[in-house]
């Protein structure tokens, strides 16, 4: 049997490729001699930089970058094997979880560091360069981004704003000044991994539907709101470039915006991009069943989610997918409707979440065994029927 096995990564536990590592193991108990593919996905957030090195044979880079919070941090990037194609992970350097909870004022937070990423790619020759927004703790537009590229801002006075731009400082911008950004840039492929639709502003804009979980008060999500649709305008003003109501510029706190105007970005959705990258189709060609999976399968994973864009590509060669979570929603069943034919559950019993992460290797040995064994049950039954 050809079985193409391809999950996403189970969030703070296991990265895609050890999890598809142990359901070939429980795979192999049952058909040692299957044809097992492992195919390390992602849809654009925490996990992608780790799927795509590994699907690629790329490496693993590291740079001290600044926080959100000014302070510094190390954070990770990825070369994937071609050498040409970088991939970047915004929260590794301004994400939620590098802000304690008492600090989490977006008012106050910088994406300066994702920038700083950037230039460390752009650095190493990457001539193209992929960014997944999911995870961010800012609501900066990408000013502070910009600001490590190389461009600078001016208040009404025309002096250049020195401090790390935040979701407070927008409303000072009265010009932005080009001139010494990166030129590298215009050389380079900017693609966004994004499944967010919202816009830069308003009541389905950044500040008011991510800002609440990043700590922002309703007082502060109107002031933040305020302040990007002055940044908004300010860019289409001086840029020429009309972000405020582009789909997907409200992502990662309107990062989107600010990589769509600075480093003409395109976007891209998520989990589309990595099977492409990853050549998935290719592997499915012929295959008996694909088997997909990520940490909780819930009714929201058919839209946008690793093991929807997976069951997307294996209709098309008419291939089942099965997919595997850590753990099941009541409303899991809604993903039969969007081309999933079966799921599991690695956790097989009633457990805590701490008692899962620490016995996941195990169970999803298992769970990939009986995945195949009950395949091989329904193929049993079609050749009795064909008899």
């Amino acid at each position: 049997m050809k079985i193409v096995i391809a999950p996403d990564s189970f969030k703070e536990n296991l990265t895609s490729l050890e999890v598809a590592s142990c359901i070939e193991k429980g795979i192999k108990r049952v058909l040692p001699k299957a044809n097992c593919i492992k195919i390390p996905m992602a849809d654009g957030g925490e996990g992608t930089v780790q799927s795509l090195v590994d699907a690629t044979g790329g490496k693993i880079l590291k740079k001290q970058v600044v926080a959100p919070l000014g302070n510094k941090v190390t954070a990770r990037y990825g070369m994937l094997g071609d050498g040409k194609t970088a991939v970047i992970e915004m929260a590794e350097a301004s994400g939620l979880p590098l802000v304690p909870k008492n600090k989490r004022n977006p008012l106050k937070l910088s994406t300066y560091g994702t920038g700083q990423l950037i230039k460390a790619a752009l650095a190493r020759g990457a001539e193209t360069i992929i960014i997944g927004l999911g995870g961010s703790a800012t609501v900066d537009g990408g000013a502070g981004m910009a600001q490590a590229l190389g461009v600078k801002f001016r208040d009404k006075r025309g002096k250049i704003i020195k401090a790390y731009a935040t979701g407070g400082m927008l409303k000072d911008i009265a010009a932005i000044d080009m001139a010494s950004l990166d030129p590298d840039i215009k050389n380079t492929r900017f693609i966004i991994a994004s499944d967010v639709t919202n816009t830069l502003c308003g009541t389905k804009g950044a500040a008011a539907v991510f800002g609440p979980q990043k700590g922002a008060t309703p007082a502060m999500v109107r002031m933040l709101d305020k302040n990007l649709r002055h940044y908004g305008h300010i860019i289409q003003k001086e840029l020429k470039m009309k972000v405020i109501n582009i789909k997907g510029a409200g992502a990662a706190g309107g990062l989107g915006a600010g990589l769509v105007a600075f480093t003409g970005a395109k976007m891209q959705r998520g989990v589309d991009l990595i099977v492409e990258i990853t050549g998935l189709e290719k592997y499915l060609k012929g295959a008996d069943i694909a088997i997909t999976g990520e940490g909780r399968v819930d009714f929201q994973t058919a839209f946008g989610k690793t093991p929807a864009g997976v069951a997307k590509a294996a209709r098309r060669y008419k291939v089942p997918c099965i997919a595997i979570g850590g753990g099941l929603a009541d409303d899991a069943r809604g993903v039969f409707e969007h081309g999933i034919s079966g799921l599991e559950s690695a956790a097989a019993r009633d457990m805590s979440l701490e008692e899962a992460i620490r016995l996941s290797r195990k169970h999803l040995d298992l769970a990939g065994e009986r995945v195949i064994r009950m395949l091989l049950i329904g193929k049993g039954l079609a050749k009795k029927k064909k008899r």
